[in-house]
């Protein structure tokens, strides 16, 4: 696992080359590629894609013009060719050339990679962070890649509900991620130190947590104003949010959530 500014990435070593989970941001790239020299001086023949942010695939290109094959679930595709706006901020992110886009992908279930023996499952998980979220798995080493479905920093998680994302997704996610998962797995969040299963269940805990006090008030017919203003999540906030903006943001994506009945 490398950790920097952007998202964490992962380095699975085979016979012949390697396959790569996630490229952060693009100024990055040529340290990324002396680190993982430092790792196994053989070439990367793979790089996954989590997501479509710009944290975890910022440094696309610059691999691709090594000769990576970039491989990920179709709707990242069309989301870097197409450019993304963040309800959240507002910010636009605008197209990404050719050569940053996936060239190999998938479209659900599950898909497999392998180079020099080493064996990576890649797998979609509908509507979560985003709506192109893909989970790796590397069975003979006991490894998982969630890209940003998860963190292990003990804050909340951005959902992306103006690109896919559901905090219902969230929660299936993880799921998904403890059932696979046993106590000697290693666990690569999108961001923060490596995780155990035990970190799965405590920020599983959180979602739902989350998801049933704001599902309530969404059921009772509550704006998102006055949602906001109950402050439902005051208890978690203390623990979870970086700061009251970053607080009051997942109230609101987890509300907005719901819109997508």
């Amino acid at each position: 696992m490398l950790e920097g500014r952007g998202g964490n990435i992962t380095v699975a070593v085979g016979a012949d080359g390697i396959i790569m989970v996630d490229s952060q941001y693009a100024p990055l790239s040529d340290k990324i590629k002396a680190a993982i020299k430092v790792i196994a001086p053989l070439p990367i023949k793979y790089l996954v894609n989590t997501h479509f942010h710009g944290d975890h695939t910022g440094g696309n290109e610059n691999f691709a013009k090594d000769g990576v094959l970039i491989v990920a679930h179709d709707n990242i595709r069309v989301r870097l060719a197409a450019g993304t706006v963040s309800m959240m901020s507002g910010n636009r992110a605008p197209p990404r050339p050719p050569e940053a886009l996936p060239k190999q992908t998938y479209y659900g279930g599950s898909f497999a990679l392998e180079a020099g023996g080493r064996k990576a499952q890649l797998t979609h998980i509908s509507n979560a962070h985003t709506d192109g979220d893909t989970w790796v798995y590397f069975v003979d080493a006991n490894v998982l890649a969630t890209g940003d479905t998860f963190n292990n920093l003990k804050r909340y998680q951005n959902i992306d509900y103006a690109n896919g994302g559901d905090v219902r997704g969230m929660i299936r996610a993880l799921d998904t991620y403890i059932k696979a998962s046993n106590d000697r797995t290693k666990i690569v969040p999108g961001h923060g130190p490596l995780a155990t299963k035990t970190d799965l269940t405590v920020f599983r805990d959180m979602l739902v947590t989350s998801h049933d006090r704001i599902k309530k008030l969404y059921d009772e017919g509550k704006s998102e104003q006055e949602m906001v203003a109950l402050q439902p999540l005051a208890d978690l906030d203390a623990t979870w949010g970086n700061n009251p903006q970053h607080a009051t943001g997942h109230t609101k994506n987890v509300y907005n959530s719901f819109k997508r009945l």
